[in-house]
């Protein structure tokens, strides 16, 4: 920054568990001197504002509403949240600023636009979890809009997916306790879930400094990225198993289709990147949580973009695509991981390998494949 003024550091904590959230929060501001927190109140947006507060250690430092942007709540956060961090900035009283997330609003979205200010200085991205609430939350398959957390009128997602995103892509998670302790399976699960994560359990002093050790937007977005995600390896601990199931022949689109239900609630969780015989160039994403499943296009394999379209390619997605690479069909793959307690593996894995091309209808080539008849276009190409 020019003049020789150091940067603001922001963190951001995000989490659908209000309360663990909030003893996050309250946490750094014990442990960190000249920290102040920003949140912005969503609940009330319906009255066309969004309500915001500025506050440290001695209490309220001030208020206001910001307007709707496009009738959208979280439009109106986005559009409001750096100017007012951008002020705490300017003044020069402040070590650390604490963006405390709305309930429903996922923290990649909100640390995108702050990495790029250039008088802040993003240190730290966590999401606060109950665990004695995680699988609940996980299995929730109601709308945001149907329970009051909504972010935008066209806000279509469901409580359990919104929770896998938000706990999938800070490096740190807030423990906090409740009335109801955290036993073995619990904590399997969120250690299943989140490979990548650095666990902290609140109450120990550890989180503050945690938020300031740094954060790396870039590996943050390559590691949620379908094409390059940090996916969950093979696991089996206190009841909890991980499935990491990888193969090197394409879907059968009818068949996988006629399959999604059942593999939909297979798992309290399950993502990846997999690939459709008749979609021979098209990486396909798969998130799926709370009984929802969201399927979309990710762009081309790698293997189907000219070289010279590869200098412009992240080198995460790169060294993914050589780990995958396969010499007939290059990064073309399955990479599907399914977490959850009480998993039927074998069941599982006999379902998808089902859906896979036989060796028949393998042995036919590309060209062949070309000609099955296409399941997936209502959920891919839906008419506008």
């Amino acid at each position: 920054m020019s003049g020789g003024r150091t940067k603001l550091s922001v963190a951001v904590v995000a989490g659908l568990h209000a309360d663990a959230r909030r003893a996050a929060v309250e946490e750094i501001l014990r442990t960190i001197p000249g920290s102040v927190v920003l949140h912005h109140d969503l609940s009330a947006a319906t009255n066309s504002a969004v309500h915001r507060t500025v506050r440290d250690t001695g209490g309220l430092l001030s208020s206001g509403d910001a307007p709707l942007v496009n009738d959208c709540a979280c439009c109106a956060l986005r559009e409001d949240l750096v100017p007012e961090l951008l002020r705490l900035a300017g003044a020069g009283t402040y070590r650390l600023a604490v963006v405390e997330l709305w309930d429903s609003v996922e923290p990649q979205a909100m640390a995108t636009v702050i990495a790029v200010e250039e008088a802040l200085e993003l240190t730290g991205v966590a999401a606060a979890v109950d665990p004695a609430l995680l699988l609940p939350s996980l299995a929730n398959g109601d709308d945001l809009a149907d329970v009051g957390l909504a972010a935008a009128p066209t806000d279509q997602r469901t409580v359990g997916d919104t929770f896998a995103r938000q706990i999938e892509y800070p490096t740190v998670l807030a423990l906090a306790g409740s009335d109801e302790p955290a036993d073995d399976g619990n904590l399997a699960l969120l250690a299943q879930l989140t490979p990548a994560a650095r666990r902290v359990k609140l109450g120990e002093g550890l989180f503050g400094a945690a938020m300031l050790a740094g954060f790396d937007l870039a590996a943050a977005a390559a590691r949620q990225h379908p094409s390059c995600a940090l996916l969950p390896q093979d696991a089996d601990e206190h009841g909890v198993m991980t499935l990491a199931w990888r193969r090197d022949r394409p879907f059968h689109s009818g068949r996988l289709y006629a399959a999604l239900e059942d593999l939909t609630c297979a798992a309290a969780r399950s993502r990846g990147r997999f690939w459709l015989a008749d979609r021979p160039d098209t990486l396909l994403s798969w998130e799926a949580a709370g009984g929802a499943l969201c399927v979309e296009s990710a762009g081309p394999w790698l293997s189907a973009l000219p070289d010279a379209a590869w200098e412009m390619v992240p080198a995460e997605r790169r060294v993914a695509a050589s780990l995958d690479w396969h010499p007939e069909h290059g990064d073309r793959c399955q990479h599907l991981t399914f977490t959850s307690p009480g998993l039927d593996r074998d069941g599982l894995l006999s379902l998808l390998d089902s859906c896979l091309l036989t060796d028949t209808e393998y042995a036919a080539g590309p060209e062949a494949w070309k000609d099955i008849p296409p399941a997936f276009d209502e959920l891919l190409d839906p008419v506008a």
